[in-house]
């Protein structure tokens, strides 16, 4: 048994017989060729803060603000950001359309004139929305 600096994962079959590895997808292991055969242990992330930092308003303030963006990194998993701008007369007015169908408040206007449009929104990954150009 030997201790791995890091790239553990392309050490078998030339290094070593088996691995011991931490993976949160597996899609290193799967690049690799490799197929987990048991799990060793499950584990999660804590967020740990000492009484005295919890206790002074601007640090629990910015830990705070840690925890949400940790949150939103999570919660990002699998979703997309989709950004489309159109102006008049261009193509791709249904792109814009299956994207804004996904949106809470889908379209916004970018002129006076009303005729430049724009979809700022987050899809899931799997949405499989059409191609933007097709051909």
């Amino acid at each position: 048994m030997e201790f791995s600096w890091g790239a553990t994962e392309v050490k078998p079959p030339v290094l070593a017989d088996a691995i011991v590895e931490v993976t949160e997808t597996g899609s290193s292991l799967r690049a690799n060729n490799l197929k987990i055969i048991d799990t060793v242990l499950e584990s999660n992330t804590q967020l740990i803060a000492n009484k005295q930092a919890w206790l002074d308003e601007w640090k629990r303030r910015k830990l705070e603000d840690m925890k949400m963006l940790l949150e939103g990194a999570i919660n990002a998993l699998g979703k997309v950001g989709l950004m489309l701008k159109r102006a008049p007369g261009e193509p791709g007015g249904g792109a814009l359309r299956a994207a804004g169908a996904q949106a809470a408040r889908p379209f916004h206007t970018l002129s006076a004139t009303q005729q430049w449009l724009a979809v700022n929104t987050i899809l899931d990954e799997s949405y499989g929305a059409p191609p933007l150009f097709p051909g």
